[in-house]
């Protein structure tokens, strides 16, 4: 049988006009403490996207995905966060901010193996 684990993750969501609250998902971010683990992927669908703002940022939106998926990288895409450990990149990147792409509630469950289940949402909640 196959141990599972405890693992939190986040929907990243963009938010391309903060006043008027309207999001959709474009990411997901999973910790798996007991694997050291932490990853982003994400997915941005551009009709979405100028569905609530015709004159979006998609280059801006995309950086701004990019950088997510480099702090869970770590190493130099991870710029400040490079030397931090892989809970507390999780942790950085689920504090609330008021940004076009902004992390949503944390949500927990159990895997035996984390960067499969990081796929698996990707595919389940945000494709």
């Amino acid at each position: 049988m196959n141990e599972r684990d405890v693992f939190e993750y986040a929907l990243l969501r963009v938010v391309p006009r903060v006043e008027r609250g309207e999001c959709f998902n474009a990411g997901v971010l999973v910790y798996c403490r007991a694997h050291s683990f932490v990853a982003a992927r994400t997915h941005l669908d551009e009709s979405k996207l100028f569905a609530l703002d015709p004159e979006a940022d998609v280059r801006g939106v995309r950086a701004a995905l990019r950088a997510v998926e480099g702090v869970c990288a770590g190493g130099e895409a991870a710029g400040q966060a490079a030397h931090d450990d892989a809970g507390r990149r999780f942790r950085w990147l689920i504090a609330p901010r008021s940004t076009v792409v902004q992390p949503g509630p944390v949500h927990t469950g159990l895997t035996a193996d984390p960067a499969a289940e990081t796929e698996r949402l990707l595919q389940l909640l945000v494709r």
